[in-house]
């Protein structure tokens, strides 16, 4: 199977990694918009491969496989593949844009099935007006460990397509669930407002961050606290998936922090930018109100 996977960042590489590794997959094409940033998705598979063979988790035979699979480039390399998995930006617009020049101008696979990994833009809307048919297929970051696959059905997505997915993420050693289409899906429909509320919890002042964030380890078994956790997703896909879970359903309970607001806009996203909640500078991880 000859897979394509559009996007080279963090999910993006991970998902191709996962490809990789899959004995049914032969061919990985790893794309971006520019051949600098598929080559960096690439560069970041190597260095994961690297440390499995430090740890001896891989030998040094079995990560030159896995990296023998890739092909990076523009999108017009995936001329045949077999499956796309869309992990680009979480934009409407960039996503429809993207599906419909790869299925009008470059992929000349008739049976090639299109995935978006959308973590909470609806799969009904994202192929509306396409000529082919799309199906949400959403892993979770690390997308080479974690096991989850969210299979998303729009509303004109065939029956057959999912079942294929589904058949596809167990070849990947992943666990699929079947989900319908709605707003967050099923994970980031109750992950990503529970983030928001400990967000909430911080700034009326109720505790600190390492008050909030080891009350939920303790307490509730968690092993990430809410505010640790938004710092690793990145603070910007915390507001974006509330944003659309507020849009979708209208719901006041969906309504984003404004603390939230305010430091994406300030850039303070978490690990992406070095700092969030938590200040990631030199390695470290210290509060930022301390």
């Amino acid at each position: 199977m000859k897979v394509g996977v559009i996007g080279a960042g963090t999910m993006g590489s991970g998902i191709a990694q996962a490809f990789a590794q899959c004995e049914k997959v032969d061919t990985v094409y790893l794309c971006d918009i520019k051949q600098e940033f598929a080559d960096g998705g690439k560069a970041k598979v190597q260095k994961s491969m690297d440390k499995l063979v430090s740890k001896g988790k891989k030998t040094q035979e079995e990560a030159d496989e896995v990296m023998a699979k890739f092909k990076t480039g523009l999108n017009d390399i995936c001329v045949d593949a077999d499956l796309i998995v869309e992990a680009a930006l979480e934009v409407m617009d960039i996503k429809k844009e993207c599906f419909k020049n790869l299925m009008e101008n470059i992929v000349k696979n008739p049976d090639c099935i299109y995935a978006s990994n959308t973590s909470s833009l609806s799969i009904t809307e994202i192929g509306a007006g396409l000529p082919k048919p799309v199906v949400g297929m959403h892993f979770f970051n690390p997308a080479p460990v974690m096991k989850l696959i969210e299979v998303i059905a729009g509303a004109n997505t065939p029956d057959s397509v999912v079942e294929k997915v589904i058949e596809i993420s167990n070849d990947l050693g992943k666990t699929p669930v079947k989900v319908n289409e709605a707003p967050g899906f099923v994970v980031n429909r109750i992950l990503i407002p529970l983030i928001n509320e400990g967000i909430f919890v911080y700034s009326e002042g109720i505790s600190d961050i390492e008050g909030i964030d080891s009350a939920m380890k303790l307490g509730a078994n968690h092993p990430m606290g809410p505010l640790e956790l938004g710092d690793y997703v990145g603070l910007d896909i915390v507001l974006a998936i509330m944003d659309v879970l507020y849009k979708e359903t209208g719901d006041s309970k969906y309504r984003a922090c404004p603390l939230l607001r305010k430091m994406v806009r300030a850039k303070k996203l978490g690990v992406k930018t070095g700092i969030g909640f938590y200040n990631y500078a030199d390695g470290g991880k210290v509060p930022t109100d301390k």
